[in-house]
């Protein structure tokens, strides 16, 4: 079992930065590939990033390539989410999440094990 908790979210105008963090306890946390989800009112949670279980490879979802970047530092069990040129349309609470199995190129919400609580990201035009 892994617990993830996320953090660093908050109100932030249009073309604004945030650095969103998600640190994990529990299993050896460089044994996940993990991914950042976000979830706007009324729709369904959809896939923002992923990154391997090393770090050395990372995958994005088209509307948010160029402007936000995952990282991962397996030394702190953390995963981070950085995003740049923030717009109103990324309004949404940000989950991030833990896969045992598979390849990290999976955008699916089934295809993770484990997931953290969310925090709210509000961008203001």
């Amino acid at each position: 079992q892994v617990q993830l908790v996320e953090s660093g979210g908050g109100l932030v105008q249009a073309g604004g930065s945030l650095r969103l963090s998600c640190a994990a306890s529990g299993r050896t946390f460089s044994s996940y590939r993990m991914g950042w989800f976000r979830q706007a009112p009324g729709k369904e949670r959809e896939f923002v990033a992923a990154i391997n279980r090393s770090g050395s490879s990372t995958y994005y979802s088209d509307s948010v390539k160029g402007r936000f970047t995952i990282s991962r530092d397996n030394a702190k069990n953390t995963v981070y989410l950085q995003m740049n040129s923030l717009k109103p349309e990324d309004t949404a609470v940000y989950y991030c999440a833990g896969g045992i199995s598979g390849s990290f190129h999976y955008t699916s919400v089934r295809h993770y094990d484990y997931w953290g609580q969310g925090t709210q990201v509000t961008v203001s035009s």
